[in-house]
């Protein structure tokens, strides 16, 4: 069981809480803008809640990705918490009633392949993002946060591809789906995340930040020239890889697709 082995790994290099030192924070170096990120990122991992109860009524059938969902749900837990812990060493209260209103479970995907491709896209961009705004963050201890968040949500990324790969090995039929949440989430020039998509409006009036809120400042302050092509050339080419197919382009995503359901 495959599951069985992420776990393993999962003992042997993951981290805890307990290894950060949040009275290392340098308050000289925090900044507004890192606040933004921090209330942004809480609102983002603070969904694996919902994500992990949708995964469970979507895949009953299917212990073993079952099992790594549990994994996947108890380290995107361990984000929500190492941001809010950092707000909280900075006397920043996090507001806890947008967090609830977003405890809803997400519907099923147009199939469970889909939803494992929207869920390959999302840690593919948060990894990306994280790694960038680790490198422009000076405050250490955020820095060290975003940097162990960006190497967890890489193996998340790899773990999805492949329950993503392995499902469509033997359900070949769920391939225009896959195709078709690639181009829903690369197909304009602007960063798409489920949490964004499905849940922004459940906050509205309510959150001050939201997920997109923390996308805003990446593409404003971090983000150099044409780096949301890099990402979504970055995102393509693992769906490219994991399926076999030409998909650099909208308009092979395109004709892939047309082919698939021909």
């Amino acid at each position: 069981m495959h599951a069985f082995d992420v776990f393993r790994q999962y003992e042997r290099n993951h981290w805890e809480l307990s290894d950060i030192d949040f009275t290392a924070i340098d308050r000289s170096e925090v900044r507004p803008e890192y606040i933004t990120l921090a209330k942004s990122a809480v609102m983002g991992e603070c969904n694996s809640i919902a994500a992990t109860h949708g995964f469970f009524n979507e895949f009953v059938d299917d212990y073993d990705f079952s099992a790594f969902a549990c994994i996947w749900g108890y380290q995107e837990l361990q984000h929500h918490y190492a941001f809010k812990a950092w707000l909280n060493a900075l006397e920043v209260e996090v507001d806890q009633r947008p967090v609830d209103a977003m405890r809803a479970p997400y519907a099923p995907g147009s199939t469970p392949s889909a939803t494992l491709a929207t869920n390959i896209i999302s840690e593919l961009t948060v990894n990306h993002i994280y790694r960038e705004v680790a490198q422009w963050v000076k405050e250490p201890v955020l820095n060290d946060i975003l940097s162990r968040a960006s190497r967890d949500e890489a193996g998340h990324a790899r773990e999805f591809i492949h329950y993503t790969r392995t499902r469509l090995a033997r359900l070949p039929h769920e391939l225009p789906s896959v195709l078709e949440t690639l181009y829903v989430y690369t197909s304009e020039a602007r960063i798409k995340h489920p949490v964004g998509l499905f849940k922004d409006s459940l906050v509205q009036g309510v959150a001050e930040e939201t997920i997109d809120t923390g996308f805003e400042i990446f593409l404003e302050k971090v983000a150099a020239d044409g780096e949301l092509e890099r990402l979504h050339r970055k995102v393509r080419g693992a769906f490219g890889s994991m399926t076999g197919l030409e998909l650099d382009t909208g308009a092979q995503i395109r004709r892939a697709l047309a082919e698939a359901i021909a």
